[in-house]
Order: structure tokens, then C-alpha cells, then sequence
């Protein structure tokens, strides 16, 4: 089959002047479709040439560097109100004549679209060969109530009936992107033959640059990074490292983010689909490795614990660039960044981010306020996390029953996670002034009325601080207690491994803070000294290799 692709491209645009010439991305605009034009002959293996039809001497010779034919377009065709069609037949009798050929397909390229990626218009060659079609055609199927004017001027429904967007019938949209049409339907008046159909291409690929808005949107597409988090979330670990790949993944907005979890990552998988993101069960390393081959991600965000030498130096054959969180294991150093919010300090590579100032709140702690200190503590809250491995929440509901018996005024408030197995056992008991809540979706509302926390050593004690909530801290585990900002400097109690401490203990404790406001305010006084509102900039200034700007640690 011979194939002639032609790109119309004209010097003159009143819009955005002189916009097939200007760079985007690093290269003339032009330039996107030239390059999507000779891979399709590449990979297709086509008897194909390609020729950009032009009225401009300077785009000619941006196009001729590029090894493709230039068409002098003439200048009755070059004006704004000239259509595409006899253009493109203009361009089809030059090179018809030109190569002394006749074509049996002839397709358009618009040099305003550079999302427009080679493997769509693949795909689509692939379509129009494999049926009976005289011509098909780019589009994108947006659905919406819309009006029209009749005749008479008056503004007329062009629906029947009113319906959400999903359940109205198809309305596509042509996109300019790419039209293929049989030779013998190429005429001076069109270019569609009788048996017409649509290819359907994705919203990102489908922008044809004729603002500047349009030219933002499309550089902003471009510079789109394939981004995957590998993380884990199961019972045993709990899910903390689930939950701040998600906080990040929200505000990586615009790139295309993927999730990779072990297989036996079963809730936090399920969390990671209820989030609308896709996820990729991995069996082990070498499933993994595989993945990577296929997808050669731009960024690969681990977050999974300590690293070996041998799997980082594996990712860093097939990502651009590699950023762990809380690893402090050997493979740590063949990482381009590693950030350890929930460490203080560490061995102080040249690639390690540590302390709190790197912590990443979920967006629902940056619109809640503290609450007025109370003298008189009323409501306490219990929160172990979504998992809580360890049980800590059934100890705690045991101890708070207990409490009751001297302080019968004071609401117990337990929130467990969606992962916590035991919720059956842990139930609200009104006549011990103990409450239950499960899966809450806004655990900030419920921080904001809290008077003092019992809580474990992960992230939760970042969101404690951010309200304002005196707390008193039981680890999950050794590496747990390692986090150290869970300390009388920024405002907890410290009770070392929740295991390894007994019940008189926590009792004790719990009542000396609830009959000693002086000291409860005074660790509320030094929580609020600490501000998180800036971490997430950090963090994604480092993940994105954009630098981490001190600037922003005031």
C-alpha cells in the first residue's frame, strides 16, 4: 500500500503567532509531527513518503534538517479562509507527479498536535486496513447537554431529554489530530469518502493548539512524567506506606501515576483501587523487574522499608529516577533521594532528606483549625492506625474501661482503620462513656475536638501535632520506636513499645494528664511550634528533581 502523509503547516497564525516554528518542550512544534510521521514508516514498514505543504521559507528549513519533503504551497492557498481540502490535493497531485506514483492512501497531519502519540495513529492505520472504510478520522467522544439557533435566531435544544453526561448518547468531537482517507475520495472539495468512521482518541492526545491556552495545556501534557509508586500495606507493617503514596499521589495531579504492591498487600490494595488508581499486583523481584522493562517509568517512588544493594542496583537499570522513603537499609545510597521524615537523623549521605519538615499531611489537616484549649479534659481520643498490628486498640479499650471508674466525665473516642480485624470485639459502650467509630473518612474533624490521644508511633503523631493534641505514645515495634519525634520536645508522652509496657503504666499516665492541664498545655504549646504545611512542596520538589529549596523551611 502507498502512502503519502502530508502535514499542512503555514507560516502565518494570528492567534499565536508564528506558532509552528516556536519551541515547545525543547523543539519546534513542527517538529512532533514530523517525528510521529517517519516512526509509523519505521515500525509499519510502510512504501510511505512524508511532506509538510508550507508558504514559510523558515519552517521549510526547520522541516528540510529533518529530512522531509518541503511542498511550496501557493499563495492562493495559504490565506485564512482557504480549507484544508484543496491543500492537501494540492500536495497530493506534487507528489504524485513528483515521485511519478499514485497513492492508495493519503493521510493528514495536523502540526498542532504534540500529544498526539505515534502508536495511536499506528493503531488507527491498523483500523482503517483491517475494514472496509473510505476514510476515518481522530475524535474524542464528549457528551453534553448542548444548544443550537434555528432559522429565525431563536436558541433551540439539540437534546431530547436532560441526562448526566454519562447517559447521553455519543457526540464526537473531531480533533484535527490525523485523517486517513482512500486516494480516489482526495479531491479540491473534500477528502471523506462515503463510509466514514471514527477513531476515538484519549482527552490528552486530542488538544489542537490554537490559544495559548491550548499551547500551555499541551506543554504541561508533555512534560508529564510516568510516575510509579511500589509500596506495601498488609497487617503485619500496617498501612502507613500506603497512605503517603496516596497523600503524594494527589499531588501529582497530571502525570501518570501507577501503583506496583506485593501480592500479599491485600487491604492495601483494596484501599489503593477505592482511591480510583491502578495498581499492579508483584508476585517478587523478578515479576517486578519485568514490570519495569515494560513500563521504563520516568520516577520510582519505593516505598517498601530497607532496600538491598542488589534490588536498587536492578530498578536503576529501568527508571530515570529512584527516590525510597524510610530506608535505611544497604541500598539506601544507590538511590537519587531518600527521605526519612520520621527520623531525625541518619548517616548523612549526600542523597538522605531527614526530619519532620519532610513530613507529608494528608490535605484534610491543612483546612482544620485547632480547637480552644480546655483546662477540663473531656474527650479522649484512642487511634492506632489503619491496621494496627500490634492490637493496641483492644489493650486500650480495656485500660479506658478502666479509667472510667475515676474519671466517669470523660468520653473515650476510638477510631479504628479499615484494616483493623478485631472491629468486632471493640464496640461503643455508652454506659463506659466509650465510643466507636470505624473507617472514618475525615479523621481530622474528629482530632479537632479531642482534649488528649493514646496513639502509636507512625504518622499519626504528625496529624496529633498539627491539631494541637497532647498525646500519650505506644510503638508498634522496635523500628517504630525509632521515630523519635513521638518525644517531650515536640509535645507526646513516650511510653517506649506498647508490648513491653504494662497497663498501670498507660492507667497512670492517662490520669496524670487528665488532672494536670499546666502540662497539657504546655505539650500543646510545643506541637503547634511545628509547622507541616510546606512538606509535601519539599517532598515533590525531590521527587520531581526539582531541587529542594530551603526557602520554604521558614
Amino acid at each position: 500500500m502507498k502512502t503519502l502523509i502530508v502535514i499542512p503547516a503555514r507560516g502565518g497564525s494570528k492567534r499565536i503567532p508564528r506558532k509552528n516554528v516556536r519551541i515547545m518542550c525543547g523543539k519546534p512544534l513542527i517538529a512532533y509531527s514530523i517525528e510521529n510521521a517517519k516512526a509509523l514508516a519505521d515500525e509499519m514498514k510502510l512504501d510511505v513518503d512524508v511532506a509538510v505543504s508550507t508558504d514559510d521559507e523558515e519552517l521549510g528549513s526547520i522541516v528540510k534538517k529533518r529530512g522531509v519533503e518541503v511542498i511550496s504551497r501557493p499563495a492562493e492557498l495559504a490565506t485564512d479562509k482557504v480549507t484544508l481540502d484543496p491543500v492537501i490535493f494540492h500536495a497530493v497531485c506534487h507528489m504524485e507527479s513528483k515521485k511519478n506514483k499514485t497513492y492508495d492512501t493519503v493521510i493528514t497531519m495536523q502540526a498542532t498536535s504534540p500529544t498526539l502519540k505515534m502508536t495511536t495513529i499506528r493503531d488507527a492505520i491498523r483500523y482503517f486496513e483491517e475494514h472496509d472504510f473510505d476514510t476515518v478520522l481522530s475524535a474524542t467522544n464528549k457528551p453534553h447537554l448542548s444548544w443550537g439557533m434555528d432559522a429565525s435566531g431563536q436558541y433551540v435544544k439539540n437534546y431530547e431529554k436532560r441526562l448526566n453526561s454519562q447517559e447521553l448518547p455519543p457526540n464526537y468531537i473531531e480533533t484535527g489530530g490525523f485523517l486517513i482517507t482512500r486516494r480516489e475520495c482526495v479531491s479540491e472539495h473534500s477528502r471523506i469518502g462515503e463510509k466514514v468512521s471514527i477513531f476515538e482518541i484519549a482527552e490528552d492526545e486530542a488538544v489542537d493548539i490554537d490559544t495559548y491556552s491550548d499551547w500551555v495545556l499541551c506543554e504541561n501534557i508533555l512534560r508529564r512524567k510516568k510516575i510509579m509508586f511500589r509500596t506495601v500495606g498488609k497487617r503485619s507493617v500496617g498501612m502507613g506506606h500506603v497512605y503517603r503514596c496516596l497523600t503524594l499521589a494527589y499531588k501529582l495531579t497530571g502525570h501518570d501515576v501507577v501503583f506496583a504492591a506485593s501480592a500479599d498487600s491485600d487491604i492495601g490494595i483494596e484501599r489503593i483501587k477505592e482511591s480510583n488508581f491502578n495498581v499492579i499486583r508483584i508476585e517478587n523481584d523478578d515479576h517486578f523487574e519485568k514490570i519495569l522493562s515494560e513500563r521504563r517509568p520516568d520516577i520510582l517512588i519505593n516505598d517498601i522499608l530497607d532496600t538491598s544493594a542488589e534490588y536498587m542496583k536492578m530498578v536503576t537499570k529501568y527508571a530515570k529516577r529512584v527516590v525510597n522513603f524510610e530506608d535505611v537499609g544497604p541500598g539506601a545510597k544507590y538511590a537519587d533521594a531518600v527521605i526519612n521524615a520520621l527520623y531525625e537523623k541518619g548517616d548523612k549521605l549526600h542523597n538522605e532528606y531527614y526530619g519532620s519538615k519532610y513530613f507529608c499531611i494528608r490535605d484534610e489537616f491543612l483546612e482544620e483549625h485547632p480547637k480552644d484549649f480546655c483546662e477540663k479534659a473531656e474527650n479522649v481520643l484512642v487511634i492506632f492506625g489503619g491496621a494496627d498490628p500490634s492490637d493496641l486498640t483492644a489493650r486500650l479499650y480495656g485500660i479506658c474501661k478502666r479509667l472510667h471508674k475515676d474519671h466517669p466525665d470523660v468520653k473515650f473516642h476510638f477510631l479504628l482503620g479499615f484494616a483493623y480485624p478485631n472491629a468486632d470485639r471493640i464496640v461503643t459502650s455508652e454506659s463506659d462513656n466509650v465510643f466507636v467509630y470505624k473507617d472514618v473518612k475525615r479523621v481530622s474533624s474528629y482530632m479537632g475536638m479531642m482534649d488528649l490521644a493514646i496513639t502509636s508511633q507512625g504518622r499519626t503523631v504528625y496529624e496529633l501535632a498539627s491539631m494541637g493534641v497532647p498525646a500519650v505514645v505506644l510503638a508498634q515495634n522496635d523500628r517504630e520506636a525509632r521515630h523519635v519525634f513521638a518525644g517531650i520536645q515536640n509535645g507526646f508522652i513516650n511510653l517506649g513499645i506498647g508490648s513491653e509496657t504494662d497497663d498501670e503504666t498507660v492507667i497512670s499516665t492517662i490520669g496524670w494528664l487528665l488532672a494536670t492541664p499546666n502540662v497539657r498545655r504546655e505539650m500543646r504549646k510545643l506541637q503547634l511550634q511545628k509547622d507541616f504545611s510546606k512538606g509535601h512542596e519539599r517532598v515533590i520538589r525531590l521527587i520531581l528533581d526539582d531541587g529542594d529549596d530551603e526557602s520554604t523551611d521558614n
